[in-house]
């Protein structure tokens, strides 16, 4: 394995923590850490189950938020525009009324991960349907809808870093949990 000097997806977080993953990873303790925590990757596997899911979540959360007009997994996401997921609404006019179509597009790197990380980053691009900028009151949405949200994402954080230096994943179709 080699070492990186500033893992980029713990930018932000404290140096004493971003080290301290940094030795989990060097001494080979994160997988299993991650492991013991997520044990199996999820079921959602199509775009059709993955709107399926964003809905549910959705009207648990944001009923009167507006329509999704589509969810999918997308796999030059992460690759092109190093982002996880994405959400978009787009204005159009028809006839005499302004319509808005709203898309959330998930890295498809996420087919292959525990149920609580696709939660993460669900609950984080259905909270930016209410709230467009990264605020205090974003996240505080983010933590309505799930309460361990800085916990997941902390931890998908370190599994990111982890895989950008192994490009060994810990999660496959083999091992699917039914989602609840």
């Amino acid at each position: 394995m080699r070492a990186k000097s500033t893992p980029s997806y713990l930018a932000g977080y404290p140096v004493a923590l971003t080290e301290q993953v940094q030795q989990l990873i060097e001494q080979d303790l994160l997988p299993n850490m991650l492991l013991q925590k997520y044990p199996h990757a999820h079921a959602v596997r199509s775009d059709k189950a993955l709107y399926h899911y964003v809905l549910t979540v959705k009207d648990i959360y944001l009923r009167n938020a507006g329509q999704l007009s589509k969810v999918a997994f997308d796999g030059k996401l992460h690759v092109i525009q190093h982002a996880l997921g994405t959400h978009t609404r787009i204005s159009r006019v028809q006839g005499t009324k302004l319509r808005a179509k709203r898309e959330i597009r998930i890295a498809e790197l996420f087919k292959e991960m525990p149920l609580e990380f696709l939660r993460m980053i669900v609950v984080h691009e259905l909270a930016h349907i209410k709230e467009h900028e990264h605020n205090k009151a974003f996240y505080q949405l983010c933590r309505h809808m799930e309460p361990d949200y800085h916990q997941l994402e902390f931890d998908l954080r370190a599994y990111l870093t982890y895989l950008e230096i192994t490009n060994q994943p810990l999660w496959f179709a083999a091992s699917v949990d039914a989602v609840p």
